[in-house]
């Protein structure tokens, strides 16, 4: 199979009749051969029966319902364990993304050999103030801290080899951050290309503001992973032997002053430096304990996405392969 195309989505029904027709034009112009994955992340509309009419009529299409909302991140997940496609294309379910870019996506990804290739809105119909300013300030960030050199993280179309998507673990709200997963698991080969974005033809978006701020704080869980997730020992180790040496140096101070220097002196424990050394020397061993432990976890337990599945359409035991 050619292509596989995932499609995450919370209360889209307007959009995607139309999306389907579009993405099927394009597959079948190009003489593609593919599966179109909805994932229904709990949405309360008729999304599900939508879904559901168009798996009737098109073999192709597929579906996974989610019990409820988990998040985008989770969906993506359950996509990527279940298509088979040798290029797989994420997009959103609001027309915004151009079915029409596939085609440069898949050539670029089959062809020119990369392994993710992410889209890049350079022109957006979103408002300057909400969206445009706190998503170059999140990008820019982004790039900075990550060392990927994309300009649109948070696109939602992109194409990636199957072997990517196989062994990426999306969970959380890592989805903005899957070109910097798929760095940090060995993929090397990262390219963007510059996509068509449109205004929104139907409902509203679901994301506020506070997706900026999520961001924010996701961004340094994944700077901190990408650095130090394999060997916590390696950050809060050091620390913690800092800590504990400086707070020996003042209790050694302190010592060496009471016993030689001020013998009928006050009391070491009338002295601020006693209580520096004391807080010192704890912090720094709590410090090495929690990477410790951090190493003890990391050998002992495999982080998993999330999520409850209720329904779902043509998909076969053997694409089972996602975690409940």
């Amino acid at each position: 199979m050619n292509l596989s195309i995932i499609i995450p989505l919370l209360n889209e029904e307007e959009s995607l009749i139309e999306l389907h027709d579009w993405i099927v034009s394009v597959m079948q112009s190009n003489h593609f051969t593919y599966e179109i994955l909805f994932i229904d992340d709990g949405s309360t509309d008729n999304s599900w029966a939508t879904i559901s009419a168009l798996a009737q009529k098109n073999t192709a299409v597929k579906g996974i319902r989610f019990q409820r909302n988990f998040g985008k991140s989770q969906a993506l997940h359950a996509g990527f364990k279940a298509v088979k496609g040798d290029v797989v294309i994420t997009m959103d379910a609001d027309l915004q993304d151009n079915p029409d870019e596939i085609p440069a996506l898949y050539n670029m990804i089959h062809e020119q050999g990369y392994d993710l290739v992410s889209g890049w809105k350079k022109k957006r119909y979103d408002s300057v103030l909400f969206k445009n300013m706190p998503s170059k300030l999140f990008n820019w960030a982004a790039r900075r801290t990550s060392g990927v050199k994309l300009h649109d993280f948070n696109c939602g179309l992109k194409a990636f080899n199957k072997n990517v998507v196989k062994t990426i673990e999306v969970s959380g709200e890592m989805h903005r951050y899957i070109p910097v997963l798929a760095k940090n698991a060995g993929f090397s080969s990262i390219g963007e290309k510059v996509v068509k974005h449109q205004a929104r033809k139907y409902g509203k978006t679901k994301f506020g503001m506070e997706r900026f701020i999520n961001g924010f704080l996701d961004l340094i869980t994944i700077w901190f992973v990408s650095k130090f997730g394999k060997r916590p020992m390696h950050l809060f180790g050091a620390l913690g032997v800092l800590m504990f040496i400086i707070g020996f140096a003042f209790a050694l101070y302190l010592g060496i002053d009471k016993l030689f220097i001020h013998k009928t002196g006050r009391l070491i424990t009338d002295r601020p430096q006693f209580f520096i050394s004391l807080t010192a020397m704890i912090i720094g061993s709590q410090l090495f304990l929690a990477g410790f432990l951090g190493e003890m976890i990391i050998r002992s337990k495999k982080n998993e996405a999330r999520y409850t599945i209720s329904d779902e359409i043509n998909i076969t035991a053997k694409e089972k392969q996602y975690s409940l």
